[in-house]
């Protein structure tokens, strides 16, 4: 069935200041989500919860693979990624950037070479395979996170505004990418963006948030 996910009645303050009130979901194996909202409706403290960057004050998060609930250990964690605004860029070559999760896996170094050109392909950065990734613009080096993000083969793959601050053109070629990844049903995807036209154009679900709450669907 694969990896499924599970938020149930999660509420976060910080500073006794309410962000999320009563939030519950289950995110399907293989499905595309997006989470919309306006700034401060508590849209990216929802994804860091559920990307277990933090806790929530109250309820659960379960992640559960044929229904038996996972521990939230590495294990689990090594099965999903998450790409967040600002990327972090190694001071080495964009291909050694990509390869990076997979070495720390223990790949062989045939496979890490044969994923990570196939993805530098897809993602558009072929021709940029040996320049240092902190020369890349800002649009190449969002792609060049989905590559490196990829190249594990999530089972959840979290996104957090991937086209925000970035042209047009890059805009395009990024939502080509998801919906690439759509099409192929290996990763539940789930992006927030405060763009509704994205939202409809990307995602088989979206989930509205306003003043930390899930709208009913």
């Amino acid at each position: 069935m694969g990896l499924s996910l599970e938020v149930a009645g999660i509420c976060k303050a910080y500073n006794g200041q309410a962000v999320l009130r009563d939030c519950s979901f289950r995110f399907a194996p293989g499905r595309t989500y997006a989470v919309l909202g306006p700034n401060g409706s508590g849209k990216s403290t929802f994804f860091r919860i559920a990307a277990l960057l933090e806790p929530p004050d109250v309820g659960s998060v379960r992640y559960s693979d044929d229904g038996l609930e996972l521990p939230h250990d590495l294990n689990l964690r090594r099965r999903f990624t998450l790409l967040l605004p600002k990327i972090g860029v190694f001071n080495t070559t964009v291909f050694s950037n990509v390869a990076y999760g997979l070495k720390i896996r223990g790949r062989s170094a045939q496979a890490i070479e044969d994923r990570v050109n196939n993805l530098l392909v897809t993602v558009g950065l072929a021709h940029k395979r040996w320049q240092n990734g902190l020369n890349l613009s800002s649009g190449e080096t969002k792609r060049l996170g989905i590559a490196r993000a990829l190249a594990v083969d999530p089972e959840v793959f979290f996104l957090d505004e991937p086209t925000a601050n970035i042209d047009p053109k890059n805009t395009e070629i990024i939502e080509k990418i998801i919906l690439s990844m759509k099409t192929a049903a290996k990763s539940t995807i789930i992006l927030v963006t405060h763009d509704p036209a994205q939202a409809q154009r990307l995602a088989d679900h979206v989930l509205v948030m306003e003043n930390g709450r899930i709208l009913p669907q």
